[in-house]
């Protein structure tokens, strides 16, 4: 099942405002935290302390905390990974390794006696997954997530991360990875924040439209807001979102008749399987609407990328097809263009694979 994820940063947020954040994104489903021990500059018993009392609290509301940890880390609080008490002790679920060890190590890890969770860096495209699966894991206590990337223009390409992503899934591991608030003055773990997306096409991207392209990409189950804290309209954006497809935001034209409307936005679409390089074609509504009359409403000569074209009656046994435009091309004038979809997320049409479904949303 798809979740969507916080971070939270004890050493850098109090308690309060972290119960308070909480509490906020129970509320709207999220059920997933990313917390760090990477930059915590603490005692182990100060750790255990700020720790401790927090991941309790979220663990009260539902939510699976995995911790962001290092084999440096290990060192430093003299914690062997043999023995994990220290993270039950703290009530983490799991333990995430930035950087891991040589593949037995995590195996074993696998099997501790508390049930916690072992996630692995997904951000490599090297053969650590297959060497910690060749020493016989409990994959069952496995996950992946992604890097976040505070620097400018240091975040994934999409083709690389896909490649990285895809050994995980060979595998039915579970898959995480960052989204990040466009909220000014957020902060993650480290001093470097310019946003913290795993994708660096996300960067600058409103934080719905990212995580829109994250259901699109079909590939990830866990999706992490990175940084903290998202503002109330990035929340309020985030209401009633759909985690099991991704849905568009679509402008339409005035006087849209009802029957358009009701193709447009009540309706379940998919890609036909005979995809072509000019138009996504979501084709039951011909068929579920085909004793319908559809008359020619908006026939600009040009259709541009983006548009929503619903076919009229003069189209034959085409006749109340949805299409979405993915080229500029020009309208035989019996194509009616009854919306747009929102210029931010047109990009996104780009990943819609052949017969995977989405909807459609009227945004003014």
């Amino acid at each position: 099942m798809r979740r969507l994820g916080i971070s939270i940063y004890p050493e850098k947020s109090s308690s309060e405002e972290i119960k308070a954040y909480i509490d906020q994104m129970s509320k709207l489903g999220f059920s997933r935290i990313f917390s760090c021990l990477l930059s915590v500059n603490k005692s182990k018993e100060e750790i255990i302390q700020d720790f401790k009392d927090i991941n309790l609290y979220a663990q009260s509301k539902g939510f699976e905390i995995i911790v962001d940890v290092s084999p440096r880390v290990f060192q430093d609080l003299d914690i062997s990974y043999q023995d994990l008490h220290f993270f039950k002790e703290i009530g983490a679920d799991g333990l995430r390794l930035d950087a891991g060890f040589s593949g037995s190590e995590e195996a074993l890890m696998t099997y501790n006696p508390y049930g916690l969770k072992i996630e692995i860096n997904m951000s490599n495209d090297v053969h650590t997954l297959d060497t910690i699966m060749d020493y016989q894991p409990n994959k069952y206590c496995l996950l992946g997530c992604h890097n976040f990337y505070p620097h400018n223009y240091s975040g994934l390409s999409l083709d690389y991360f896909m490649k990285c992503t895809e050994r995980f899934i060979s595998y039915g591991i579970p898959t995480a990875a960052f989204v990040t608030s466009q909220n000014e003055n957020t902060f993650g773990s480290w001093p470097v924040t310019n946003g913290l997306p795993t994708l660096e096409m996300h960067r600058h991207l409103s934080l719905i439209t990212q995580i829109k392209h994250m259901l699109a990409l079909n590939v990830i189950d866990d999706i992490i807001i990175s940084n903290c804290y998202p503002s109330l309209d990035e929340l309020k954006s985030l209401e009633n979102l759909d985690l099991n497809l991704v849905t568009f935001d679509v402008d339409p034209i005035e006087n849209l008749p009802a029957m358009e409307r009701k193709i447009l936005f009540e309706e379940l679409h998919f890609q036909r399987g005979d995809v072509n390089s000019y138009m996504i074609r979501s084709t039951q509504s011909r068929v579920k609407y085909k004793a319908h009359h559809f008359e020619l409403i908006n026939t600009p000569q040009m259709i541009h990328r983006g548009d929503v074209i619903i076919e009229s009656s003069q189209y034959g046994h085409y006749a109340g097809e949805l299409q979405i435009a993915l080229k500029d091309m020009p309208n035989s004038g019996m194509s009616n263009v009854v919306g747009h979809i929102k210029e931010e997320e047109i990009f996104i049409l780009d990943d819609i694979k052949p017969w995977q479904k989405f909807r459609l949303k009227e945004v003014k």
